[in-house]
Protein backbone atom coordinates (compact mmCIF):
# COMPACT_ATOMS: atom_id res chain seq x y z
CA UNK A 1 0.00 0.00 0.00
CA UNK A 2 2.91 2.33 0.78
CA UNK A 3 4.29 1.73 -2.72
CA UNK A 4 0.95 2.62 -4.34
CA UNK A 5 0.67 5.79 -2.26
CA UNK A 6 4.26 6.75 -3.14
CA UNK A 7 3.64 6.22 -6.87
CA UNK A 8 0.44 8.31 -6.78
CA UNK A 9 2.24 11.05 -4.84
CA UNK A 10 5.16 11.02 -7.30
CA UNK A 11 2.79 11.20 -10.33
CA UNK A 12 0.85 14.03 -8.71
CA UNK A 13 4.05 16.02 -8.18
CA UNK A 14 5.15 15.46 -11.78
CA UNK A 15 1.82 16.51 -13.20
CA UNK A 16 1.46 19.56 -10.97
CA UNK A 17 4.83 20.95 -12.10
CA UNK A 18 3.31 22.11 -15.40
CA UNK A 19 2.78 25.83 -16.07
CA UNK A 20 -0.21 27.46 -14.47
CA UNK A 21 -3.09 27.84 -16.91
CA UNK A 22 -3.46 31.38 -18.23
CA UNK A 23 -6.67 32.89 -19.60
CA UNK A 24 -6.56 33.73 -23.29
CA UNK A 25 -6.64 37.44 -24.11
CA UNK A 26 -9.77 38.84 -25.74
CA UNK A 27 -9.35 39.25 -29.45
CA UNK A 28 -11.35 39.84 -32.61
CA UNK A 29 -10.88 38.31 -36.01
CA UNK A 30 -8.60 40.17 -38.35
CA UNK A 31 -10.68 40.46 -41.50
CA UNK A 32 -9.28 41.31 -44.88
CA UNK A 33 -11.71 42.40 -47.55
CA UNK A 34 -11.23 42.60 -51.30
CA UNK A 35 -10.03 45.88 -52.74
CA UNK A 36 -13.07 47.84 -53.90
CA UNK A 37 -13.63 47.91 -57.65
CA UNK A 38 -16.45 50.14 -58.85
CA UNK A 39 -18.89 49.90 -61.73
CA UNK A 40 -21.69 52.25 -62.78
CA UNK A 41 -25.25 51.15 -62.06
CA UNK A 42 -27.67 51.90 -64.89
CA UNK A 43 -31.25 51.11 -63.91
CA UNK A 44 -34.60 52.51 -64.92
CA UNK A 45 -34.39 55.10 -62.14
CA UNK A 46 -33.86 58.88 -62.15
CA UNK A 47 -30.30 58.45 -60.88
CA UNK A 48 -27.14 56.43 -61.42
CA UNK A 49 -24.12 55.79 -59.23
CA UNK A 50 -21.07 53.60 -58.90
CA UNK A 51 -21.22 50.51 -56.69
CA UNK A 52 -18.58 48.10 -55.50
CA UNK A 53 -18.58 45.09 -57.82
CA UNK A 54 -18.44 42.82 -54.74
CA UNK A 55 -21.95 43.99 -53.78
CA UNK A 56 -25.10 42.54 -55.32
CA UNK A 57 -27.76 45.08 -56.25
CA UNK A 58 -31.26 43.77 -55.53
CA UNK A 59 -34.64 45.44 -55.61
CA UNK A 60 -35.75 45.77 -51.98
CA UNK A 61 -38.40 43.11 -51.25
CA UNK A 62 -41.95 44.47 -51.24
CA UNK A 63 -40.79 47.99 -52.01
CA UNK A 64 -41.37 50.68 -54.58
CA UNK A 65 -39.38 51.07 -57.76
CA UNK A 66 -35.88 52.44 -57.22
CA UNK A 67 -35.58 51.15 -53.65
CA UNK A 68 -32.48 48.98 -53.68
CA UNK A 69 -30.38 46.86 -51.37
CA UNK A 70 -26.66 46.65 -52.02
CA UNK A 71 -25.93 43.29 -50.40
CA UNK A 72 -22.43 42.38 -49.27
CA UNK A 73 -22.53 38.59 -48.78
CA UNK A 74 -18.94 38.47 -47.50
CA UNK A 75 -19.76 41.01 -44.76
CA UNK A 76 -23.32 39.80 -44.07
CA UNK A 77 -24.49 43.38 -44.43
CA UNK A 78 -26.18 45.77 -46.83
CA UNK A 79 -26.69 49.39 -47.78
CA UNK A 80 -30.42 50.09 -48.08
CA UNK A 81 -31.15 52.78 -50.70
CA UNK A 82 -34.51 54.53 -51.04
CA UNK A 83 -35.56 57.09 -53.63
CA UNK A 84 -38.47 59.51 -53.50
CA UNK A 85 -39.38 62.28 -55.90
CA UNK A 86 -39.63 65.77 -54.44
CA UNK A 87 -43.19 67.08 -54.86
CA UNK A 88 -43.51 70.16 -52.67
CA UNK A 89 -42.48 67.92 -49.75
CA UNK A 90 -38.77 68.65 -49.41
CA UNK A 91 -39.22 69.93 -45.83
CA UNK A 92 -40.86 66.70 -44.65
CA UNK A 93 -38.34 64.52 -46.51
CA UNK A 94 -35.45 66.42 -44.88
CA UNK A 95 -37.08 66.26 -41.46
CA UNK A 96 -37.60 62.48 -41.74
CA UNK A 97 -34.07 61.89 -43.02
CA UNK A 98 -32.56 63.96 -40.20
CA UNK A 99 -34.69 62.19 -37.56
CA UNK A 100 -33.60 58.72 -38.68
CA UNK A 101 -30.04 58.86 -37.24
CA UNK A 102 -31.42 60.29 -34.00
CA UNK A 103 -33.47 57.12 -33.48
CA UNK A 104 -30.17 55.40 -32.69
CA UNK A 105 -29.23 57.73 -29.81
CA UNK A 106 -30.35 55.16 -27.23
CA UNK A 107 -27.58 52.74 -28.24
CA UNK A 108 -25.15 55.12 -29.93
CA UNK A 109 -22.11 56.57 -28.20
CA UNK A 110 -21.90 59.40 -30.74
CA UNK A 111 -23.51 60.58 -33.98
CA UNK A 112 -21.52 62.86 -36.27
CA UNK A 113 -22.88 64.52 -39.38
CA UNK A 114 -20.85 65.77 -42.34
CA UNK A 115 -22.35 68.15 -44.87
CA UNK A 116 -21.94 67.03 -48.47
CA UNK A 117 -22.16 69.42 -51.43
CA UNK A 118 -21.34 68.95 -55.09
CA UNK A 119 -22.78 71.87 -57.08
CA UNK A 120 -21.42 70.42 -60.33
CA UNK A 121 -23.65 67.32 -60.00
CA UNK A 122 -26.37 69.21 -58.08
CA UNK A 123 -26.07 66.85 -55.11
CA UNK A 124 -26.41 68.14 -51.56
CA UNK A 125 -26.88 66.21 -48.35
CA UNK A 126 -25.56 64.82 -45.10
CA UNK A 127 -23.51 61.78 -44.15
CA UNK A 128 -24.03 60.51 -40.58
CA UNK A 129 -21.60 58.22 -38.77
CA UNK A 130 -22.96 56.40 -35.73
CA UNK A 131 -20.53 55.10 -33.10
CA UNK A 132 -21.61 52.41 -30.66
CA UNK A 133 -23.92 49.39 -30.64
CA UNK A 134 -26.58 51.01 -32.84
CA UNK A 135 -28.49 49.11 -35.52
CA UNK A 136 -27.07 51.28 -38.33
CA UNK A 137 -23.47 52.48 -38.39
CA UNK A 138 -23.93 55.10 -41.11
CA UNK A 139 -26.72 56.87 -42.97
CA UNK A 140 -27.00 59.55 -45.61
CA UNK A 141 -29.43 61.60 -47.58
CA UNK A 142 -28.77 63.41 -50.82
CA UNK A 143 -30.98 65.68 -52.93
CA UNK A 144 -30.95 68.20 -55.73
CA UNK A 145 -33.46 70.24 -53.67
CA UNK A 146 -35.93 70.33 -56.58
CA UNK A 147 -36.81 66.90 -57.98
CA UNK A 148 -34.91 64.07 -56.27
CA UNK A 149 -34.33 62.71 -52.77
CA UNK A 150 -32.23 59.61 -51.98
CA UNK A 151 -31.39 58.04 -48.61
CA UNK A 152 -29.13 55.19 -47.58
CA UNK A 153 -28.42 53.21 -44.41
CA UNK A 154 -25.98 50.46 -43.46
CA UNK A 155 -27.35 47.38 -41.71
CA UNK A 156 -25.80 44.06 -40.73
CA UNK A 157 -27.55 40.72 -40.26
CA UNK A 158 -26.17 40.45 -36.75
CA UNK A 159 -26.78 41.80 -33.29
CA UNK A 160 -25.00 45.16 -33.06
CA UNK A 161 -21.58 44.83 -31.43
CA UNK A 162 -19.56 47.86 -32.44
CA UNK A 163 -16.13 46.30 -31.84
CA UNK A 164 -16.93 43.20 -33.88
CA UNK A 165 -18.47 44.92 -36.90
CA UNK A 166 -16.08 47.89 -36.97
CA UNK A 167 -13.87 46.62 -39.86
CA UNK A 168 -16.90 45.67 -41.98
CA UNK A 169 -18.62 48.93 -41.10
CA UNK A 170 -15.61 50.98 -42.19
CA UNK A 171 -15.53 49.11 -45.51
CA UNK A 172 -19.22 49.84 -46.15
CA UNK A 173 -18.86 53.49 -45.10
CA UNK A 174 -16.19 53.97 -47.78
CA UNK A 175 -18.52 52.45 -50.37
CA UNK A 176 -21.38 54.63 -49.14
CA UNK A 177 -19.29 57.78 -49.50
CA UNK A 178 -18.24 56.65 -52.99
CA UNK A 179 -21.90 56.15 -53.90
CA UNK A 180 -22.68 59.72 -52.78
CA UNK A 181 -19.70 61.17 -54.65
CA UNK A 182 -20.56 59.42 -57.92
CA UNK A 183 -24.35 59.94 -57.82
CA UNK A 184 -25.75 61.65 -60.92
CA UNK A 185 -29.36 62.66 -61.48
CA UNK A 186 -30.93 61.81 -64.81
CA UNK A 187 -32.95 64.40 -66.65
CA UNK A 188 -36.68 64.32 -65.95
CA UNK A 189 -38.69 64.16 -69.15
Amino acid sequence: MKKLTSIILLLTLCISCADDPQPKPRAFLSMEYPVAEYETVHKNCPFEFEKNKWANLELAPGSRDCWWNLKYELLDGAIFITYQPVRNNLDSLLRDAQKLPLQHTIKADAIEGDIYTNPYQKTYGMFYEVTGNAASQAQFYITDSVNHFLTGSIYFNARPNFDSILPASEYLKKDMRHLMETLKWKEIK
